[in-house]
C-alpha cells in the first residue's frame, strides 16, 4: 500500500518566520480531499491545523484515511487524545483518566532513566497533560523544575501527580 501525508497549509519558503508560516498560509483541506478523491488507491493522511478529535473524525469522514495531530495534542493531549481509541477504532482506551496515563508511563520512564536517560526528556512532551485543569499549573511548574535536575527520578512525578490529585481534591 503506498502512503502519503498532506500538509494543508502552504510554507512560504521567504518572506515569513516559521512561527507565520504556521498562521498566516490558509489551510486548504478541500485540496486534500480533491487528491483522495483523484487517488483513492493511496492511503492518505491529512496534517495541519486539526484542533480537536471532532474535526478528525469529521475529516476521517469525508474519506481520508488518516489525520495528524500535532500542536494540538501536545498541548492539551488528553483533551485530543484521551477518547480516540474508542471513538475512531472503536476499541475501549488503555487509560480512563490522565492520572492512569501518568502511572502508566512510569515503567518506560524507569527503562528510559535505566538507560542513561533523563527524566525531563520524557516529562516535557507531558506537560499539558492536565490542560485546562485543577492542579495544571502546579503538575508544570514541578516537572519543568524538578525533572531537568541530575539524578531526577520518577519521584519528580509522583510529587507532580500529587499536586494535580491535591488540587482536584481542594477544588470538589
Amino acid at each position: 500500500m503506498r502512503r502519503v501525508t498532506v500538509h494543508a497549509r502552504k510554507a512560504w519558503l521567504q518572506g515569513l518566520s516559521p512561527k507565520e508560516n504556521r498562521e498566516v498560509p490558509p489551510l486548504d483541506y478541500p485540496l486534500v480531499l480533491r487528491m483522495k478523491a483523484r487517488f483513492p488507491e493511496l492511503h492518505m493522511s491529512i496534517n495541519g491545523g486539526i484542533q480537536s478529535l471532532e474535526q478528525a473524525e469529521s475529516l476521517l469522514a469525508q474519506g481520508l484515511d488518516g489525520v495528524m495531530v500535532g500542536r494540538a495534542a501536545y498541548h492539551a493531549p488528553w483533551d485530543i487524545l484521551g477518547d480516540a481509541d474508542r471513538r475512531i477504532f472503536g476499541v475501549a482506551n488503555p487509560v480512563a483518566t490522565p492520572e492512569e496515563a501518568v502511572r502508566a508511563m512510569i515503567p518506560y520512564i524507569e527503562a528510559h532513566i535505566a538507560e542513561g536517560g533523563r527524566l525531563h526528556q520524557v516529562t516535557r512532551h507531558m506537560l499539558g497533560l492536565f490542560a485546562g485543569r485543577s492542579g495544571a499549573r502546579a503538575w508544570r511548574r514541578i516537572l519543568s523544575e524538578e525533572a531537568n535536575r541530575p539524578g531526577a527520578g520518577v519521584e519528580v512525578l509522583a510529587k507532580a501527580l500529587s499536586a494535580v490529585e491535591g488540587e482536584a481534591l481542594r477544588a470538589a
